[in-house]
């Protein structure tokens, strides 16, 4: 099944966002030749749900700030991170499911932000590989040399798109899941629509980081961080059920 691509906009400037449809289906979870965390290799079955296209914006985060009188992120003012097709950055777990929660009565869909397995099957995109583009290494990326010298976030673009058509699903900036962090996890989850523990410390976030060394992460990797630090490579993309 091809995804299909919507579009809509409503009143006061705030549009609905791109978002495309991950067919329902099962794929493994996790590599068994990756990190502790990402053991034992699985098989989960989801259902269908949506994706966004790109994460959200610094002029899609500002709109919410307007109208809500909520914080403006903390980097706002740095025009290392302020340009406004960039990913907002130095948002919060709890603010960003604010954001969806602000945005679902005004386009009449339920936002939300994913779990890891969601975000996990969106990365790879239909293939078994481990990374969102085709290759098996990095730098098969196709701006692997320009991303790999940058020094904040780029403005996300179909340059970048995996084979579902997502944009940087591997590169860019952290992405927060719905699910509280296990390290273990895996050893236990249900096989059927896992979405984390009950409780922990930690939010679970998917994908890569302008800030580090190496700026570019494979599919099943995990990432996790207290829900209410505001990080400069922490973004966040909404999904919605199928």
């Amino acid at each position: 099944m091809e995804p299909q691509t919507e579009y809509a906009a409503i009143a006061d400037g705030v549009t609905a966002p791109d978002m495309l449809v991950i067919p329902a289906g099962e794929f493994t979870l996790g590599n068994d030749g990756g990190r502790a965390d990402e053991r034992p290799a699985h098989r989960v079955s989801l259902p269908a749900f949506r994706a966004a296209v790109a994460p959200v914006t610094n002029v899609e985060y500002s709109r919410f700030v307007r109208a809500t009188g909520a914080a403006p992120p903390p980097f706002a003012g740095d025009a290392r991170f302020s340009a406004a097709e960039q990913p907002v950055v130095g948002v919060s777990w709890f603010e960003a499911v604010a954001y969806c929660d602000w945005l679902t009565p005004l386009i009449g869909m339920r936002y939300r932000l994913p779990t890891e397995a969601e975000r996990e099957c969106a990365a790879r995109g239909g293939s078994s590989g481990n990374w969102p583009w085709a290759g098996e290494r990095p730098d098969a990326h196709p701006r692997y040399e320009a991303i790999a010298r940058l020094d904040r976030p780029h403005g996300p673009s179909a340059a970048c798109a995996n084979a579902l058509g997502l944009w940087c699903m591997g590169e860019n900036v952290h992405e927060w899941c719905s699910d509280w962090y296990d390290e273990r996890y895996y050893a236990s989850s249900p096989r059927v629509c896992p979405c984390g523990p009950a409780s922990g410390r930690r939010r679970a976030s998917r994908g890569g980081s302008w800030r580090h060394a190496i700026k570019f992460t494979r599919s099943s990797a995990r990432s996790s961080i207290d829900p209410s630090f505001r990080y400069n490579d922490y973004g966040f993309r909404i999904y919605t059920d199928g």
